[in-house]
C-alpha cells in the first residue's frame, strides 16, 4: 500500500511539472491587444538598421527614404496567421512601401512553408536580433506587432496585436501625408 501511495505521489509530481507540450516560445507568448501608438514627427527616433537573411535565402536591407512596415510574427501564432491576408493585401495596395516580416521564436522551416503556401509578397528576416534596436522607441512588445517607419527612417507608429486593413491603412496614410 505504501508503494502505491508513493507511486501516485510521484506521478502527480511529474504531471504537475508538465507544460502540456507547449514550446518555450509559446509559453512566453504575449498577445497584443490591438493598441495603436502614433508618435508625432518631432518626437521620433531613428529605427535600427534592418537587414539580414530572409526565409527564402536572400539578403535584404531596408533603405531609408521609403515608408517601412515591420511585422513581427511566428507561424504558430494564431493572430499572426489571421492578419497575414491583411498585410499581403496592403503590400499589394502600396507597392512603394517596404513591407518586411521579422520571424521570432519560430522554426524557419515551418515559417518558410507558411510563407510559400500563402504566397506572402514581402521578405521575412530570420534573425530577430534586429528587434533589440527598437528598445528605445516602440519595441515589438507582443506577437504580432507591427511598426511603421517614416521616410526619414524614424519609428512613427506601432500596432500591438493583429492588424486589420483599416487600422494599418489609416496609419500608412497618416505617415505618407507627412
Amino acid at each position: 500500500m505504501k508503494k502505491l501511495i508513493l507511486a501516485i505521489v510521484a506521478l502527480l509530481a511529474l504531471v504537475g511539472c508538465s507544460n502540456g507540450g507547449a514550446s518555450k516560445a509559446e509559453e512566453s507568448y504575449i498577445s497584443g491587444d490591438g493598441a495603436v501608438t502614433y508618435i508625432k514627427s518631432g518626437d521620433r527616433i531613428p529605427a535600427p538598421a534592418i537587414s539580414g537573411m530572409t526565409l527564402l535565402g536572400t539578403n535584404y536591407t531596408y533603405s531609408v527614404g521609403k515608408v517601412g512596415i515591420i511585422n513581427v510574427w511566428a507561424s504558430w501564432c494564431s493572430p499572426c496567421r489571421a492578419e497575414e491576408p491583411a498585410l499581403s493585401a496592403l503590400a499589394t495596395m502600396y507597392p512603394d512601401i517596404e513591407f518586411i516580416g521579422i520571424l521570432t521564436r519560430d522554426n524557419p522551416v515551418n515559417a518558410e512553408a507558411f510563407v510559400r503556401k500563402r504566397k506572402v509578397p514581402y521578405p521575412t528576416l530570420i534573425d530577430d536580433a534586429v528587434l533589440i534596436g527598437f528598445r528605445g522607441s516602440l519595441p515589438a512588445n507582443a506577437i504580432p506587432s507591427t511598426v511603421l517607419i517614416d521616410k526619414q527612417g524614424n519609428v512613427a507608429a506601432r500596432i500591438s496585436g493583429a492588424v486589420t486593413v483599416s487600422s494599418l491603412r489609416d496609419l500608412i496614410e497618416k505617415v505618407l501625408a507627412e
